[in-house]
């Protein structure tokens, strides 16, 4: 385990998932947050998502005995299917509930939480201007060893490698939402990145329960967002141009492909202040009665009222029934 002391530089909702599965694998986590009220809005979904792992790990016992079990069972929490037993579950259980009270602690002053780190990992918004003052702020207080690397969805590394102060120990790692079951992480460097430090990230990858997807050259989006992106603007566009709503939409995704969530139920997830600012960055979205600027209106509207997902009880669905 070469990369050890993990830092997570924010505490969204995947930032605080990357941070515990670190902390589930045995890896000392801190999170760097900007401030005491950042402090009082990740804590919870550090208990909350804690509480989820642990249920779900737990709930694989009764997947032993079903012929799909194995392609059931949350794949970042339990390595391998192959001869697994409700005892091994029961360790697992017993020794991740150990890690993820142990290994975990937040950090306010940045020169702290990054003096020993093995590898930061960046998980703020996708705003290009605060990644940046980030970065700025951080360069000089990593260590020579440190690796950086961002978990943006949609943005290039390449975009944001000069302000590192390290480019050659810089690039991607982008996990999917609620990644101790859906454990990938696509790998992508920049032109300058570093091939031994790329390869390292993949290993880290690998160590912390998660499917390294190699991708051998920078692509907006990676593989799973451009994929992704484009499926979700289908959906909103659907709703801003007032053709169905987002219960419809789903419920028309899910009985015609079979897929268990519609794209409304996955931006719930994902969190409608990511979807926001994915949308706010395109030039049309300024254009007064685009479609982009309809969407963003619909999106604010929602975010205004506190309706941002999942992670605050309701969004497009009402998760506080």
């Amino acid at each position: 385990m070469e990369l050890q002391n993990v830092v997570v530089a924010g505490g969204g909702v995947l930032g605080t998932q990357i941070g515990l599965m670190c902390a589930y694998t045995g890896h000392k986590v801190t999170f760097w947050l900007r401030s005491e009220s950042s402090i009082g809005r990740t804590t919870p979904k550090i208990e909350m998502y804690s509480d989820m792992m642990l249920k779900d790990l737990e709930a694989a016992k009764a997947l032993i005995s079903n012929p799909i079990g194995k392609m059931l069972y949350p794949r970042g929490m339990i390595k391998t299917w192959d001869g697994i037993t409700a005892e091994k579950i029961d360790e697992l259980v017993k020794v991740g509930k150990e890690n993820l009270k142990n290994n975990i602690k937040i950090e306010l002053d940045m020169a702290k939480a990054v003096s020993d780190a093995d590898i930061v990992i960046e998980s703020m918004s996708e705003d290009p201007e605060a990644k940046i003052g980030v970065y700025k702020q951080m360069k000089d207080l990593l260590p020579e060893k440190t690796i950086l690397v961002t978990n943006s969805s949609t943005m290039l590394p390449s975009r944001f490698a000069e302000y590192t102060g390290r480019p050659e120990k810089y690039l991607s790692l982008h996990f999917a939402n609620t990644i101790w079951k859906n454990n990938t992480a696509e790998v992508m460097g920049h032109p300058g990145t570093d091939k031994a430090i790329y390869d390292k990230v993949v290993a880290f990858a690998a160590d912390i329960n998660m499917v390294p997807l190699r991708l051998n050259k920078e692509q907006p989006g990676y593989i799973l967002n451009s994929m992704l992106v484009p499926f979700l603007g289908a959906a909103q566009a659907l709703w801003a141009n007032e053709v169905s709503d987002p219960q419809t939409i789903d419920l028309t995704w899910r009985l015609a492909t079979g897929a268990p969530k519609g794209p409304f139920e996955i931006l719930d997830i994902v969190g409608l202040e990511t979807a926001y600012n994915i949308h706010i960055m395109k030039p049309e979205s300024k254009v007064e009665g685009s479609l982009e600027n309809r969407i963003c209106k619909l999106l604010k509207e929602k975010i205004d009222k506190g309706e941002t997902g999942i992670n605050t009880g309701k969004g497009f669905y009402d998760y506080k029934k």
